[in-house]
């Protein structure tokens, strides 16, 4: 499950889909289909604009489109955990399985998301602690310096 949020769209299918969803965008008449397709290759995509651009196609899809809403609230959940939106893409996972509780590729693509956050988690605190560990040791030669020279004008 953890390759299905590091996939990447080919930039062909995404040229495909794009073209197919803005011909109909053109002319006023977008399909709930063409809009998936182009929104699913938007979150699928390695720019974090592409990804958000789908977030909110997907969105709309949801607000205006029952029948498809289980693969809406999947891929919702995808595009917002590749963002690191770990608290929405779980939200959108406990819709999920409100409709379909043992969905077990949604119930794993819990766990990852969650192991992600873990990871990101653990990431950020090593990160504060190094910066914390420099700070001090800048505060330490900072003190050095100060005494050094309170010593040299006595």
């Amino acid at each position: 499950m953890a390759d299905i949020l590091a996939e990447t769209v080919h930039p062909d299918d995404l040229k495909k889909f794009e073209k197919i969803y803005h011909e109909q965008l053109y002319k006023n008449d977008v399909t709930p289909k063409a809009q998936f397709d182009y929104s699913w290759c938007l979150v699928r995509s390695k720019y974090a604009s592409d990804i958000q651009k789908g977030i909110i196609l997907l969105e709309e899809l949801y607000r205006t489109h029952e029948e498809g809403r289980r693969d809406y609230l999947y891929y919702l959940a995808i595009g917002n955990a590749r963002l690191k939106e770990y608290a929405k893409a779980l939200g959108h996972v406990k819709a999920f399985l409100s409709i379909e509780p043992g969905n077990q590729q949604v119930l794993t693509l819990q766990q990852t998301i969650k192991k992600k956050m873990e990871k990101d988690g653990l990431l950020g605190m090593a990160l504060a602690g190094g910066t914390l560990l420099a700070i001090g040791a800048a505060i330490g030669v900072g003190i050095r310096l100060a005494k050094a020279l309170l010593c040299t004008k006595i």
